[in-house]
């Protein structure tokens, strides 16, 4: 089974013409820091971490008012809490950011809010604040204790599993719509089923799976991406370049065989809206990387979070809006340069339109056929998409035979709503 050959159209901002309408900015209210202190934590090795602070007032009202601002055409306008741990900032700074948000909410605009968490500062007060303002949390878990702990400790060396669950018990108990977000390393990565069941079992019914690939400098920092440093060496605790989609096979053959319609897993929803000719949900699948910039504590954006280097830093919000940022120049250029790069292999793979190159922070294995360089996770996403395209396609074809102009679905939300 293979991709429609005419399925990638890129978008008007990898081809330079103009930027991105929607946007999603990923705001990190207290910049890096965390109560937990993971191994695998690119912040932790990244070079030039400052101090870390909260948000101040001026910031968050410049970032609220201005990503309305910028958006005010739109139907529904999203805001990202990231970390670090943001929920560190405390309730009252998010209930000031829910009441700017109302204040400088045009007319007719929905906003919505998601939380990305380690969960261990999770209590009934804060479950309480997030279901009745109905954020979407984000609560990251690695699967069993002994695929989590060993790699997500506190300072003091201190195991966070058991932290994590009873967090996420009191979201269950709320009522809280969220879901987990497993990283694939080289503890868990043949181990696919047994993550699976498990995250089952506790009652999580959505689930994001990322491959963890990171790279150490010379100088024992974390590598900085794009251009490649031939130099890096690979992190210990990185998957090899096939495990992610081995863990992700053995996840969709339990799921296809039990939990269709009751489970709902990212990586496979992304391959139905590929399949389908929908855009997709997540940007290391998209055809450009220009639209989920990254907000540090002090109004410095970035283009990317994996991109918070000097050379990608677009300006400070307190001096340009952060639209005009996004939309800049430099930015419409960051997105462009994904594809451009390209290895001509790629380019003639029957599953260039599912992954679209990958993330380009990936891009560091070859040299490929006239000399660019190739993705690290390419062999993953071969095997994976091979193997999941054949049951996957009767959820495509149902979505391409809709009326898209009508419904306006993309292929993940079509999946969705047969189900939900």
């Amino acid at each position: 089974m293979t991709l429609p050959t005419d399925v990638v159209e890129w978008p008007a901002q990898v081809r330079g013409n103009g930027g991105p309408r929607s946007f999603h900015v990923m705001a990190k209210p207290v910049a890096a820091a965390c109560n937990l202190a993971c191994r695998y934590c690119y912040y932790l090795r990244r070079p030039g971490i400052g101090r870390a602070r909260r948000m101040s007032r001026e910031v968050l009202e410049a970032f609220v008012r201005d990503t309305l601002a910028a958006q005010a055409d739109l139907p529904e306008v999203h805001f990202s809490w990231q970390g670090g741990e943001p929920m560190l900032a405390g309730l009252e700074f998010f209930r000031q950011a829910l009441a700017l948000q109302e204040r400088f909410r045009p007319a007719g605009v929905c906003v919505v809010n998601a939380l990305q968490t380690n969960g261990t500062l999770l209590d009934a007060q804060w479950a309480g604040f997030l279901a009745e303002h109905r954020f979407l949390v984000g609560i990251s878990l690695d699967g069993p204790a002994h695929f989590h702990d060993p790699l997500r400790r506190d300072a003091e060396g201190r195991a966070s599993h058991a932290s994590v669950l009873h967090g996420l018990e009191a979201m269950q108990r709320m009522g809280v719509e969220f879901n987990t977000l497993t990283v694939v390393h080289h503890l868990n990565y043949r181990h696919g089923l047994g993550v699976y069941r498990f995250l089952r079992r506790i009652g999580v019914r959505h689930m994001q799976f990322i491959p963890l690939v990171e790279r150490f400098s010379g100088k024992g920092e974390i590598a900085a991406p794009w251009p490649a440093d031939a130099d890096a060496g690979m992190a210990p605790w990185t998957a090899p370049p096939e495990g992610f989609g081995r863990f992700l096979c053995h996840v969709f053959d339990e799921w296809l065989a039990h939990d269709v319609g009751s489970v709902f897993v990212q990586p496979f929803e992304e391959h139905v809206a590929a399949l389908a000719n929908r855009p997709a949900g997540i940007c290391v699948f998209s055809s450009a990387c220009s639209s989920t910039p990254i907000l540090e504590a002090n109004g410095d954006l970035y283009s990317c979070d994996h991109y918070a280097f000097s050379p990608y830093r677009l300006g400070n919000i307190l001096e340009t809006p952060i639209g005009e940022l996004v939309r800049s120049a430099p930015q419409r250029e960051f997105g462009r340069r994904k594809l451009d790069p390209l290895p001509e292999d790629c380019t003639r793979c029957e599953f260039l339109a599912a992954c679209c190159g990958g993330c380009p922070k990936h891009r560091f294995a070859g040299p490929r056929p006239g000399g660019r360089i190739g993705n690290y996770l390419c062999p993953s996403y071969r095997l994976f998409f091979a193997h999941t395209a054949p049951a996957l396609a009767p959820f495509a074809a149902l979505a391409r035979a809709s009326d898209p102009d009508s419904s306006g679905e993309d292929g993940l939300s079509f999946y969705r709503s047969r189900f939900e």
